[in-house]
């Protein structure tokens, strides 16, 4: 597979890449967290990302999507990262219509998605650090179930109209086996979501289940056997993660080199600093290697291949340190005025840490290579 876009995919990031930067630029983020908005995002930005057809990206033809993969997906989040901008396109059009596929509740939710009136959250984590166990109950009663328990880091989980929900309907906490994945909607009963201000002003909920029931077409797949479309969505997840990190990351390298190149000190540009040339060019190369390990992985995801899932692993734990270091780099070249609110990379060193953390951060995916490894 060659690490590059066909002329397709080159032409969709432009589009892209033209239509994020004047509709929803770095001000635009900034504009919401000066406002408090309550929400996290444009409404009105999601419509219009439905009008471009980017929120059918990832839904057959057959559906009304475009029937494109996950390249195509990661070449728009590339540039909402790059933006900052605040959207619900990961969890929404990535990650949930990824879990949806193939399954009932496609039917019932993928409209709403391409219309852009469908909000999706994921309610996976109950703990720190993306731990695998999942403890949330799931108890048959009558002809559906009882939900109970807590989620947490939910983003967009106080304004979802579904919530994607992992529940254990046999086994113990940290069993493989016995997780079933569930579709509930926004109004069921007992169900509260309390949003909090996140490192980089963007909103995510915790979540509580009280006796949440629902009926047995709430399942996604099968009972007892929701580790099938729960990986889906954790795959496409952290692909599409990793992808709008690079968006990040290149931002900031974009800034900071911009920056070199104006700003003087003792009447000479410190771009012409040997040093600072070094680091700059450590840190393209790292941002270089980190692409095509995120390209490698949506490729062998829209092939099916069975190495995709180490490759996602790869492609999360790199761009999660690539960035590190381009927000790191960023902040320290512009010196003490990087830390200051007046700056915006600021805003993509904290973006940064907050994508970095989503779907399991470097040392997370580290370790599930070395144990899918043998260590």
């Amino acid at each position: 597979m060659p690490l590059f876009l066909n002329d397709e995919q080159t032409m969709l990031r432009d589009t892209a890449k033209d239509f994020v930067a004047a509709s929803a630029p770095v001000s635009h983020m900034r504009a919401l967290r000066d406002s408090n908005d309550a929400t996290g995002f444009s409404r009105d930005l999601w419509k219009q990302f439905a009008e471009m057809g980017f929120t059918g990206i990832l839904i057959g033809e057959d559906a009304g999507g475009l029937g494109l993969g996950h390249v195509e997906a990661g070449v728009v989040l590339e540039e909402i990262g790059r933006n900052l901008s605040p959207s619900p396109f990961l969890t929404t059009a990535v990650a949930a219509v990824e879990a949806l596929k193939g399954s009932a509740q496609a039917e019932r939710w993928y409209p709403g998605i391409l219309s852009g009136d469908t909000i999706a959250a994921l309610a996976i984590d109950e703990g720190a650090k993306h731990r695998n166990s999942v403890g949330m109950t799931a108890e048959r009663a009558g002809n559906g179930f009882r939900l109970s328990g807590k989620k947490q880091f939910v983003t967009h989980g106080h304004v979802a109209d579904l919530l994607i929900v992992a529940a254990r309907t046999a086994g113990s906490t940290d069993d493989e086996q016995g997780v079933t994945l569930f579709a509930v909607p926004k109004d069921a009963a007992g169900l509260t979501a309390t949003p909090e201000r996140l490192a980089d002003a963007s909103l995510a909920a915790r979540v509580t289940f009280e006796g949440v029931e629902v009926d047995a077409d709430a399942v996604i797949g099968e009972v007892d056997a929701g580790r099938d479309p729960l990986g889906r969505l954790l795959r496409a997840g952290r692909t599409g993660a990793s992808a709008e990190m690079l968006g990040v990351g290149g931002g900031a390298m974009d800034m900071t080199i911009g920056y070199l190149k104006e700003r003087k000190q003792f009447g000479t540009l410190i771009g012409s600093f040997q040093a600072l040339q070094h680091r700059a060019a450590h840190l393209y190369a790292e941002m270089e290697v980190a692409r095509a390990a995120v390209l490698k992985a949506q490729q062998l995801l829209d092939a099916g291949d069975d190495k995709a899932e180490q490759a996602v692993s790869v492609a999360k734990a790199m761009t999660g340190l690539a960035t590190t270091l381009a927000v790191q780099e960023g902040v320290q070249m512009h010196g003490g005025m990087g830390m200051t609110d007046a700056f915006d990379i600021g805003f993509y060193m904290k973006r940064g840490r907050v994508l970095a953390e989503m779907f399991g951060d470097s040392n997370f995916h580290a370790d599930l290579l070395a144990r899918a490894a043998g260590y």
